[in-house]
């Protein structure tokens, strides 16, 4: 009886730490959580626009659809290589310049975003309020400019989907 009642305090104990250690960390979840999302219905969007409307845009003034991808790509490394505690190995608008075939730069966005999977992967909030070298942002601050930067710009494609008649990742039926 004793061995039984131990054992079940034990599992208690061993349920309820883990819950805590999820609570300690639900700022770092939830910036991870949003990330995934954005990071996922970006994706899906680049697939998702035809090879003929990556050169599609609205009107003379903005970048094409094709620049908008490669533009968040950028972004990927340009956000989150000072929280990798890292220097970008290529040029501020390297993607942005060099690529404009859908397949590329689906590849390169894709490639961009698992760059960035470390960063988010690896903050916690433990270490979210560290400083970022060169930066007067902290870990925590860097990894929300980049998240809220790529919202924004989801924002723009998204009016980019609508003109050519798609239906945008985020507003399609759910899965069932």
């Amino acid at each position: 009886m004793k061995q039984s009642l131990a054992l079940a305090l034990l599992v208690v104990i061993s349920g309820a730490g883990n819950v805590c250690a999820a609570q300690t960390n639900a700022l770092s979840a939830g910036l991870q959580s949003d990330y995934k999302t954005i990071r996922d219905y970006f994706i899906r969007a680049a697939e998702k626009m035809p090879e003929e409307n990556y050169s599609f845009k609205p009107s003379p003034d903005v970048r094409t659809f094709g620049q908008q991808v490669a533009h968040v790509a950028d972004d990927q490394y340009n956000l989150c290589s000072p929280v990798k505690g890292e220097v970008r190995q290529g040029a501020y608008r390297q993607i942005e310049n060099s690529l404009s075939k859908k397949s590329d730069l689906v590849a390169a966005l894709k490639a961009a975003f698992a760059y960035c999977d470390g960063a988010y992967g690896a903050l916690t909030d433990a270490n979210s309020a560290d400083s970022v070298k060169g930066q007067t942002r902290t870990r925590f601050g860097m990894l929300n400019w980049n998240l809220w930067h790529t919202w924004e710009h989801y924002g723009n494609i998204v009016v980019y989907l609508r003109m050519k008649g798609l239906v945008p990742p985020s507003s399609e039926p759910a899965h069932q």
